[in-house]
Formats: structure tokens, sequence, C-alpha cells
């Protein structure tokens, strides 16, 4: 992992001194690694298809969320400190290698990850943007935890023209960081470079303002988010979506302002899973200074444990501001 070396000393810097040494230097840097791969792998997967088989949830999984798994399954499978392991495609909380007692014997950290391989795979054949979501939970298990004290760090890999990634830590003792990296080299070379210290919001007055209205066809039943929908296009907002969650969240956290909104209405079924999807976001959203909340109480979507693998809500995150004034709209505050 020597090609990491300059996240591990930056990882530190924002780290009361000799915290957590195994999240620093094998736990994300091995998780970067899993971004690092598959995004070599998907620039060889030509032929995007159905794999033949479904996951637990009964979703068609395509041959590139497979790939993706593996290549996180088999890596972690290194990481002494990561004991157990759940995902979107094996939603099954298991440990992360044959002999779980060695996790523990080896390293006094024990964490565990909740992870979505390949966010977006809907639009991965006509080559967008898609991403991989990555939560780390203190302990065996994310189940029955309170995200917003036991999810103490989160990764978005983005997988575009640029493989980057997102990362945020927010540990008890130190202060809450999000920062970026670029990855890979001219001709394959194998770089990591950090690109921006520090990710935040801005604070306004904002040159531009963006929204993404997620499931807009569900404003054609819903007066409230149709109301919303048409503030924004009256207000003269930006429209950025494009139907996948990791760079639509990213987008935001590059323009330093944005409005991303996944709703819940009598016709519009909760889609996102909190453990895969939800947590991870929220986590990194609130490391830069923005707000993430369920569009159907208002909290905070890390104030609820995760009871199940295929709980699931809606989202509304982003800019601060822009959150309450969706919450109003929706006659939640």
């Amino acid at each position: 992992m020597e090609r990491y070396s300059n996240v591990v000393a930056h990882i530190q810097s924002v780290l009361p001194p000799d915290t957590r040494p195994s999240l620093s230097r094998s736990v994300i840097p091995t998780i970067i690694h899993c971004i690092d791969g598959i995004a070599q792998a998907l620039r060889t997967s030509h032929q995007v298809s159905l794999a033949g088989t479904a996951n637990s949830f009964g979703d068609d999984q395509l041959n590139v969320d497979v790939l993706a798994e593996r290549i996180i399954r088999d890596e972690i499978a290194k990481c002494p400190s990561i004991a157990t392991a759940s995902s979107e495609e094996e939603p099954t909380e298991r440990p992360s290698r044959e002999t779980e007692s060695a996790a523990h014997s080896e390293s006094s950290e024990v964490y565990t990850l909740a992870f979505d391989p390949l966010d977006g795979s809907s639009i991965i054949a006509p080559n967008w943007t898609v991403g991989t979501i990555v939560g780390i939970w203190d302990g065996a298990s994310a189940l029955h935890q309170t995200p917003s004290e036991k999810q103490i760090a989160a990764i978005l890999g983005v997988y575009g023209p640029r493989t980057t990634a997102i990362i945020a830590i927010r540990v008890p003792g130190s202060t809450p960081t999000c920062f970026e990296v670029g990855l890979g080299g001219k001709d394959g070379e194998a770089t990591c470079e950090i690109v921006r210290s520090k990710v935040e919001l801005l604070s306004p007055p904002f040159k531009t303002r963006y929204f993404a209205p997620a499931n807009l066809r569900a404003a054609a039943e819903d007066e409230k988010y149709m109301k919303l929908v048409t503030h924004y296009i009256q207000q003269k907002y930006t429209l950025r979506y494009s139907g996948g969650l990791v760079p639509d969240v990213v987008h935001m956290l590059v323009k330093g302002h944005g409005i991303y909104v996944s709703p819940v209405t009598t016709t519009s079924k909760a889609k996102l899973r909190r453990l895969y999807e939800l947590t991870p976001i929220a986590l990194i959203m609130e490391c830069a200074g923005a707000s993430a909340v369920d569009p159907v109480t208002g909290k905070g979507i890390l104030e609820e444990p995760v009871g199940d693998c295929d709980e699931r809500g809606g989202l509304i995150c982003g800019t601060a501001d822009e959150v309450s004034f969706v919450l109003r709209s929706f006659g939640l505050q």
C-alpha cells in the first residue's frame, strides 16, 4: 500500500496522534485500492449484461456488479481489522475471511463494512458516471447501531472520465474531515493524489444554484413535489441530475452547492437502502458541512439505527438552507 502513503499521512494529520492506526494505514487504503481495481476492470468491461443471477433482494445482477463485488471481497479479506462485511449484492453480515478470529487477534481495531459495490449500474451501459459506496462502522456489526455514533467513515468511489474518491472520517475526539483523492496515472501507472484536502459546501451568496430531482415522475401524482420542482425552475436553478446517486451527490461536493431530493410518496415507494446508500452518503454530506434528512420524518438520516439490511428510505441532502426549504415545502418544519 506504499502508493497510498500520502493518503495515510493526510489521515494521520487530521486525527489525534496514535489514533486508529489500522484505519489510516490499512482499512481506508484497502478500500481505495478496491476503487482503483474496479476502475481498471470497468475500462475493459465493454459488454454490460445480465449475469443470470439475482441478489437476495431479488434484483437482477449485472456482470459488472458481480465483478465489483468480487474485487472488494478479495481485497478486504487481506485486511485484519475488517472483521465482517455485507453488501447490496450479498446483504448478510458475515466474516470477511474464513477465520473470523484472526481479525480480532491481529488488531485491536475491529470494523465492519457495509457497501454498494457498483451504484448506478442501470446507467453504466450508456457509459455514464457510476460509483461505489462504502460505510465503515466500529465493531463487528452495523445493524442496530446508532449511525451517528458507530459509522466512523465513508467513501465514495467515482468512475467517470477520471477516477476519484471522496473520503469522510468522523471519529470521537477529532474534527470531522472530508477530502478527495484522484487515482490512476499515465499508461496504467498506479498513482494516488490528494486533489482537495478539504471538501466542503460553500456559504451564500451562490453564483449558481443546482437541483437534482430524483424520480421526477412522482411529481405527476404528488402536488408538493410538483410545486417544489416548479419553484426550482422559476427561480432559475440549474438542473444537474444523472440518475446516479454517487455522481449527483459528488456534483454538489465539487460545485459547493446543491439539493438532491428522492421523495417517498403514496405512488413512489422508498428505494434507497439505508445501510448501503443512505448512511454513508449522509456521513459524507455532514462532514462536508451539508445536511441529509429523511423526506418522510424530517429526521437526520444518521439519527435512527438500521434494523435490517433491506431497510429503505428516501433522501433529501445538500446545502443546509436548501434542505430546510424542502422540509418546509413538504410540511415537515
